[in-house]
């Protein structure tokens, strides 16, 4: 039996989404993680620091008491985004980043922002104070094709913003191109990658007829991208770090809906290392998922490890949510049914 150990990972990239959802979910991400960058794309979202506080506080009263695991939020930017809450918030440790939503890009981002220009402001304060900026790269633009959308986005808005602020601090979430695999290297700026985005391609969308369990936005696209992200997480280039966009939606609005995102909380590191061993790049996993993140976001590393063993590892279908002791929905995991080769098997001293 394989095993390896690597000091606890952070998840860059997290929804943890509100109600029983959210005290349903919290355990998968902080039994194996120490710390998760929250989105604040919830149904209102968070862009005051009086909301944050409160999401915060909501988040750490559904954590099980002996966690230690740390959330760390986020403000939603909007066209009237307020200069001295933002950079108050992140002075003051309320706010550890700044999240950019091009309205109407993916779930909640109706608030979000429709002249990316009117910020160049903001990004400038950001930009002296060393806060990060997360961005969400897409255009919306309808005569734009959907699989093209992130490109279109580097070109027109993010090659421009990396320019102009050589030193803000920009990561590109949920990476799906090549294209974008180039533009980080060769930019400075750091993006994250998923597990899902390294599993599929974009005709899982398409097996059976529409498959809404696939459909995440940014989409999936062709295999020669997906080739390419894999080299890129596996590489073990500081650029590249863990960001799983675990996407929770109950089974009602997924299925018949079609809702966009993917859960993978419950199965992502063993879904990640899985690639790296694909990719006979074990040896990179723990900069990928333990490593680059901190060193990218200037904080430490965490200090306890965790121990995978390689060991079949059977994915469940669906996974209750439950409200008081009633079930009131199911969430469809990434790799239900499946059986993975690996297994978190705990934290060691």
């Amino acid at each position: 039996m394989k095993t390896l150990t690597i000091l606890k990972p952070d998840d860059w990239h997290l929804h943890l989404r509100e109600g029983p959802v959210l005290k349903n979910i919290i355990p998968f991400t902080s039994e194996y993680f120490g710390r998760a960058i929250v989105m604040p794309n919830t149904k209102i979202p968070i862009t005051s620091i009086d909301s944050a506080i409160s999401y915060k506080k909501t988040i750490v009263e559904a954590l099980p008491g002996s966690s230690k695991f740390e959330p760390l939020m986020t403000m939603y930017l909007t066209d009237e985004a307020d200069k001295r809450e933002l950079i108050s918030g992140f002075k003051n440790n309320v706010f550890f980043a700044a999240k950019l939503y091009p309205a109407n890009a993916t779930t909640n981002s109706s608030y979000g922002v429709k002249k990316i220009e009117n910020l160049y402001e903001i990004f400038e304060l950001m930009q002296d104070s060393g806060m990060p900026l997360l961005i969400h790269g897409e255009v919306t633009d309808t005569e734009v094709d959907v699989f093209d959308r992130e490109e279109v986005f580097i070109d027109r808005e993010l090659s421009p913003i990396a320019k102009r602020f050589p030193k803000l601090k920009i990561v590109l979430e949920h990476i799906t191109t090549s294209y974008a695999v180039d533009f980080v290297q060769e930019n400075n700026i750091g993006a994250t990658i998923t597990p899902h985005h390294l599993h599929i391609n974009r005709n899982a969308m398409f097996f059976g007829g529409l498959n809404s369990d696939f459909y995440c936005l940014p989409v999936a696209k062709r295999e020669k991208h997906r080739l390419a992200l894999r080299k890129a997480a596996t590489s073990g280039k500081e650029c590249f770090f863990l960001g799983t966009d675990s996407a929770p939606h109950l089974r009602k609005w997924k299925a018949f809906c079609g809702c966009a995102g993917i859960f993978n909380s419950p199965v992502a590191l063993e879904s990640y290392l899985t690639v790296f061993e694909e990719e006979n790049a074990l040896d990179n996993f723990e900069k990928f998922s333990s490593l680059n993140g901190p060193k990218f976001y200037n904080v430490p590393p965490n200090k306890e490890r965790i121990k995978l063993v390689s060991k079949p590892n059977k994915i469940v279908d669906f996974i209750d949510v439950f409200e008081q002791e009633n079930i009131v929905g199911q969430i469809k995991p990434l790799h239900a049914g499946e059986t993975l080769k690996w297994q978190v098997d705990g934290i060691v001293n």
